[in-house]
This record gives structure tokens, C-alpha cells and sequence, in this order.
């Protein structure tokens, strides 16, 4: 197990490009399933979750080029369904929670699918209930193996209908929608996500021969087609790694200019930031974030608390919480940030409070921030990663902190960002990774 030993204090200066989006890539490899014909993507990031789904693919039977660093192209001519059974299907599939993704396509063109109880962050119940529910309502027929943790899907003929979402879930709309452009008839989807990656997805299908309306809106229809055709496509950048970096900035005092951003897919993420008191430019599509000594916290129109919380799209992803708590903690001010979606995602705060920054955890969805204005920077530690988004969080801390920190762990950073320690080197950080 590897683990980042950083000096923190250290300010850093230069460009860096965001990788392409995590969470787009892993719906848009699985949707390649629906045609026979080549889809060649690019901007995929080389990341371990990435690459384990490209892989899961292969052993599917699906024919991967590399075509380039960043770009593949896929043909799944012939899919061996019988692989769904096998140990290692089964093993690989558990390991990756965007694996369950794979079901709406397989599910679309070849009537039945497997698949293990899906794993990845350790942040709370995940339940699976809007992707089984949405296929149960297009006609499929489930039988869980609760001795072996395992789901068979029938789907054998998928027809449209009508339903309304139990949650507007990400992956659970796409794994709809990928289902339903493949089923006889019109599928009407209420409460649908409607994330800039799930814009993304239906405007691909789309381009397939798909015939989707309402996208940007949670209200999407489906009228089935009976077969789609091949595609290109380019992934967008990751808005996670853009906030991130915006945070990064903040909390080291940097100038940074986050290049090639798609500004204007990334939502209320900027002016979220703004209101944690960090300045920035959008330079044509890149944003420019000014070296800050300090930085203040707003406060609402009425004088009372500034609340941050997450929320389905348009809202605050909550992927990000993590980052925008951390900056909190060496502004000028209070701020309540509130976790809604994961009840076990605000625990990592524990290392920030090692670390000595003023936060109260008032309960699994909720902490209050107290921000010294820097007086108190916080001290290197030793600790680990508990997920993607808290490792960020962390290593954003611990660049920002007096003294070495050490964290643990870092697979679980590696899932969702590439080369972030040589990519932080080219800024001047002083990172390095240790076995």
C-alpha cells in the first residue's frame, strides 16, 4: 500500500488541465455496448476505476484500441454473456461500483444479465433500489442469489413506460436510459439526473440513432429504436478535479490557471467557491486564480450563517463538500457545510481536527467551520485516505499545512485522479509517493 509523504507551506504557480471526467467516462464506456459498430472516445483518463471498467470490458469480449494516451476505440461485435458467470467476472465486477452500469446495455441488446453487488467508496449506504426499480418497470424480471451477493436480471422483452424516480440518481438514469433506447415504445423518465455527464450520454446516443428529448431537464423520453450505429466522442473535463483545483489554490496561496475548463458545464461550482471568498478570472475557458493571503467567508443577506449543502444538479455536487469544508477551515469566518446524500462522509474530519483546524462535527450529515483567517495554519500529520473525494480533501490539507504530513492509502486517490502527485509536482509541490 502506497502513501504520499508532502511538505506542506510550500506556494505553488503554474498551469495544469484537468483529466477528463471520471464519472462521464464510466457511463459512456458502458453505453458502447449498445452497437456492434466501433465507438472511438476521447479524453479518457488514465485512473484505476477507468481502467478496471476498460478491462472488465475486454474480458466481456469487447475489442479495445488504444489509439492513443487518451483516446480508445471499442467495438463490441460479440459479447460473451456466459461471462457474467464466471469467478472472475464476479471478482472484478465487485471491485468497481460503476460496473453496474454495464447492466442497461447488456440488458438493452442481449435480454439478460449478471451481476455481483457492486463496490467502490466506503461512504455510506449506496443502495441500487432506482437502477432495479427503473428496469423492473421496462419489464425485467430479478432473482437475487443472496448467498452468493448476486443479481440475475431477466430482460427478454423491455417495453417502454412511464415512471417517476424514487431519486434523482446519476448512475441510475443513465443505466435507464440506456436500457430503454433499445425497448419497444416510449419511455417516459421523471425526476431524471440531469448532470452535464448524463448530458453528455443521451447527446452520444443521440448521435448513435438514438431519440431522446428533454435533455438538460429531469424530464427525459425515450422512444425506442431497434438498433444504434457507431460514434466519436470527447469527454468533458472532470469538474471534481476543476474544483479541486480552485480549492488547491485557495488553501496554498497559489496562483493557478486551470486550463480548458468548459466553464460553462460546471454549474454553481464557481460561484460556490466565491462564496468561501475565493477570487477568480475566467480567462476565455480557463479560470485564473490570484494568490490570496486571505480570504472571508459570506455570510447570507440577512447577516445569518453562510450554509453549504449538496444537492442533485444544478445544486452543489457533493462530490466537492470535501474540498469546499477544507478551504473553510483557513478563511475568515463560519460556514455550516452540509452533507446530505452519504452519512459516513463528514468523518473524515477527524484528521482535520489532528491537524487543528475549529470544526464541530454536529452529526454524519453535518459540520460547523470555523475559520482563523490563517492564524492558526494548520500541522502535518500522519493519516489515511477513507475515499476519493476525503484523499483530495486531505492532500489539499496537508499541501497547505506547516511541516510533513504523511497519508495512506492513496489507491483509493488513484481511483479518480491521474498522476495528481506529478501534476502537483509542475506547480512546485513538494510530494512524493512512498511504498
Amino acid at each position: 500500500m502506497s502513501s504520499f509523504r508532502i511538505k506542506g507551506g510550500q506556494r505553488l504557480k503554474g498551469e495544469i488541465i484537468p483529466q477528463g471526467a471520471k464519472n462521464e467516462a464510466l457511463q459512456i464506456l458502458c453505453a458502447m455496448l449498445l452497437t456492434s459498430e466501433p465507438v472511438t472516445v476521447h479524453n479518457i483518463p488514465d485512473i484505476v476505476d477507468v481502467n478496471k471498467l476498460i478491462e472488465l470490458l475486454a474480458d466481456l469480449g469487447c475489442k479495445v484500441e488504444k489509439l492513443s494516451s487518451q483516446s480508445y476505440r471499442f467495438t463490441a461485435t460479440n459479447i460473451n454473456i456466459a461471462h457474467f458467470e464466471t469467478d472472475s467476472y464476479k471478482k472484478k465486477a465487485a471491485a468497481l461500483r460503476g460496473s453496474v452500469m454495464l447492466l442497461g446495455p447488456i440488458l438493452a441488446r442481449y435480454g439478460k444479465a449478471s451481476i455481483p453487488k457492486p463496490g467502490g467508496d466506503k461512504i455510506g449506504r449506496r443502495r441500487l433500489d432506482t437502477h432495479f426499480l427503473g428496469f423492473q418497470n421496462l419489464g425485467a424480471k430479478f432473482n437475487f442469489d443472496a448467498e452468493g451477493n448476486f443479481f440475475h436480471i431477466d430482460a427478454s422483452e423491455l417495453k417502454g413506460t412511464y415512471m417517476l424516480l424514487d431519486e434523482a440518481s446519476v448512475t441510475g438514469t443513465a443505466n435507464i436510459v440506456m436500457a430503454a433506447v433499445l425497448a419497444k415504445g416510449t419511455t417516459t423518465i421523471y425526476y431524471a439526473a440531469c448532470e452535464p455527464y448524463l448530458q453528455q450520454l443521451c447527446s452520444m446516443l443521440n448521435r448513435m440513432g438514438a431519440k431522446i428529448s428533454g435533455i438538460g431537464s429531469n424530464l427525459l423520453t425515450i422512444e425506442g429504436v431497434a438498433k444504434l450505429k457507431g460514434t466519436e466522442h470527447t469527454l468533458l473535463p472532470d469538474m471534481i478535479e476543476i474544483g479541486s483545483f480552485i480549492g488547491l489554490a485557495a488553501m496554498t496561496r497559489s496562483e493557478i490557471t486551470i486550463k480548458n475548463c468548459r466553464i460553462d458545464m460546471l454549474g454553481i461550482i464557481p460561484e460556490t467557491f466565491k462564496k468561501l471568498g475565493i477570487k477568480m478570472e475566467f480567462r476565455g475557458d480557463d479560470i485564473f486564480i490570484p494568490a490570496q493571503e486571505h480570504i472571508e467567508i459570506e455570510s447570507f443577506i440577512d447577516g445569518s450563517i453562510l450554509t453549504i449543502a449538496d444537492a442533485p444538479w444544478p445544486g452543489f455536487t457533493p462530490d466537492l463538500i470535501s474540498v469546499a469544508l477544507v478551504v473553510a477551515t483557513q478563511a475568515k469566518g463560519t460556514v455550516l457545510i452540509h452533507q446530505k446524500m452519504f452519512e459516513s462522509r463528514l468523518f473524515f474530519v477527524d484528521n482535520l481536527i489532528d491537524m487543528g483546524a475549529q470544526i464541530i462535527l454536529c452529526d454524519p450529515h453535518r459540520a460547523t467551520i470555523t475559520g482563523l483567517d490563517r492564524k492558526y495554519p494548520l500541522r502535518g500529520i500522519k493519516m489515511s485516505s477513507p475515499d476519493i473525494r476525503a484523499g483530495v480533501a486531505l492532500l489539499i490539507a496537508a499541501l497547505s499545512a506547516q511541516g510533513e504530513s504523511e497519508i495512506s492509502n492513496v489507491e483509493q486517490i488513484d481511483r479518480g485522479y491521474q498522476d495528481i502527485e506529478g501534476r502537483l509536482k509542475k506547480l512546485g509541490a513538494q510530494i512524493e509517493r512512498v511504498a
